[in-house]
């Protein structure tokens, strides 16, 4: 299948490509279908048969097909990709974040078919996704790392051994050393139970990266999770555009991210900067970076990781600096470089991204599945929903179950969680679970709002979630009747009464829930 919609009387005459493909789904593509429509360029959208009538494959000037959709396997066909690339006769592919945006050989396929990757050369990724070494040069530039192993973990009865001739002290976390978003890491609390982990740790991370090895590191707790923005272009300009509290997690990935974050006072942001700094100048690098660090209670950081690539919360940067992070990345790759305006770059105000999933926070955030019903998102001032999905469609399985990123910005912190509590109020979905009621109570926590949390928030506060009073059950109970008579409705007239339960119990208490605090009026 290929669709063309393309108008070339609004193309831009200063547009870095005029075609770009985008090796990615959901609201990732769907954003940087934005950013090339407004630069003037034409945007190719690949997709699997699960993604047939994706919102980004409606959304792009073309639309590519590129197989079924086993176990979502079809965004991680290079060949199939750089192929479409061709067809299109795309100039450039912009990978987003995940499937292949990491993938040193993709790039390779990219490059060697003539075609421009939106990221760093393939010795970068290869350097960077080897989660060892990168610890190994990070250590040697002079930035402090988690202390641990700097080699590969024996496995099998020798690994209790080696943590201990290592001077390895517990608990600690296995890692896995060719990939990150929780996959493959386990927590330790005794040398006994290191044998055990381990194999099942490398079992998880051979499945998910190809590749089995581990690392141990000393468990940081309480920790915070810091990253910090960078921009590089070809030419040797380095921008970095602040940092992100990325404390809220469950399963050790983000729900919520804010910038700046609550824990950084001045001397530890130049710290944290200089670290990222001199992290960059161990690779060869130009695109949109992000360097990742744990903050302990004593204000130390440790490097973490660096992903050469967008972030899935690079919005609040972009909220903060006025800076489209896509364009740049655009531009960076044709060569360009930075503009004055974004090398001095400066944050204003606070912002903070909520992350919307089909999870159920009450059974230890499972993935759901299920047909999208009622799709109520937020507006209004300093408010900004990133979303690859609408109602009425039913959500993938083979994928990530994130809907939307719902992100807001003002003046100062006090003023954007107030702010966020009026956006998750406005918000409604309907169909199947979601992790908004998550979120709405994590707003009126003291920890959150105080700006006090860590990385041990989840399990230590929330736990499987409070339990509903009857009155909560029952006005559950009415939403998510409404939330049906809602999507029948859709399709023929919405009275005024149902528009004024949206934004009263139908905004506030959507199906599960209804764990919001109680309110008076």
């Amino acid at each position: 299948m290929a669709t063309s919609r393309s108008d070339a009387s609004s193309l831009r005459k200063d547009r870095p490509f005029g075609r770009v493909l985008i090796a990615n789904r959901g609201e990732i593509a769907v954003r940087i279908i934005r950013t090339c429509r407004e630069m003037g360029i034409e945007s190719v959208a690949v997709f699997s048969d699960a993604d047939a009538d994706a919102l980004h494959v409606r959304m792009a000037d073309r639309a590519e097909r590129i197989g079924p959709a086993p176990a979502g396997d079809s965004y991680l066909e290079s060949d199939a990709v750089v192929e479409a690339a061709r067809r299109s006769g795309a100039e450039a592919i912009h990978p987003g974040y995940g499937f292949l945006s990491e993938n040193a050989g993709f790039a390779r396929a990219v490059l060697d078919a003539g075609i421009v990757f939106v990221g760093p050369p393939p010795e970068t990724l290869e350097a960077l996704g080897d989660k060892l070494a990168a610890r190994r040069s990070a250590k040697e530039a002079g930035v402090p790392i988690v202390p641990g192993l700097l080699v590969p973990l024996q496995s099998g009865s020798g690994a209790a051994a080696m943590a201990d001739r290592e001077g390895v002290t517990f608990p600690a976390m296995l890692k896995a050393a060719a990939g990150g978003g929780g996959r493959g890491m386990r927590r330790v609390e005794r040398p006994d139970q290191l044998e055990v982990a381990a194999a099942s740790a490398a079992r998880e991370a051979l499945a998910a990266f190809g590749d089995g090895t581990l690392y141990l590191e000393e468990l940081v707790d309480p920790a915070r999770h810091i990253e910090v923005q960078l921009l590089g272009d070809r030419h040797g300009h380095l921008a970095v555009l602040g940092e992100r509290e990325c404390s809220v997690q469950r399963r050790h990935q983000k729900l919520v991210e804010e910038t700046p974050s609550p824990a950084v006072t001045p001397t530890i942001r130049e710290r944290l900067f200089e670290g990222a700094r001199r992290v960059a100048g161990t690779v060869d690098f130009h695109n949109a970076a992000t360097v990742e660090f744990l903050l302990d209670a004593d204000g130390n950081h440790y490097f973490l990781e660096m992903n050469t690539r967008l972030q899935v919360e690079h919005g609040v940067t972009e909220l903060v600096t006025g800076l489209d992070l896509v364009a740049w990345q655009l531009r960076i790759a044709a060569g360009e470089q930075l503009s004055e305006r974004v090398l001095a770059a400066t944050p204003r105000g606070h912002a903070i991204e909520a992350r919307v999933y089909a999870e159920d926070p009450y059974r230890g955030f499972a993935p759901v599945s299920g047909r999208i019903g009622a799709w109520t998102m937020p507006d209004g001032p300093g408010v900004r929903v990133d979303a690859g999905i609408a109602g009425g469609t039913p959500l993938p399985v083979e994928y990530d179950p994130l809907l939307a990123k719902l992100m807001v910005h003002a003046d100062d912190r006090p003023a954007a969680v107030a702010r966020l509590r009026r956006a998750l109020e406005e918000t409604a979905i309907g169909g199947l679970d979601t992790d908004l009621g998550f979120l709405r109570w994590l707003v009126d926590q003291e920890s959150f709002a105080s700006g006090g949390y860590d990385t041990g928030l989840i399990p230590r506060e929330w736990g499987t979630g409070p339990e509903l009073d009857a009155q909560a059950r029952s006005l559950a109970a009415f939403v998510a009747l409404e939330a049906r008579a809602r999507e029948g409705a859709a399709r023929a007239t919405v009275g005024a009464a149902s528009l004024r339960t949206e934004g009263s119990a139908w905004g506030a208490l959507a199906r599960r829930e209804a764990v919001d605090r109680p309110r008076s009026r």
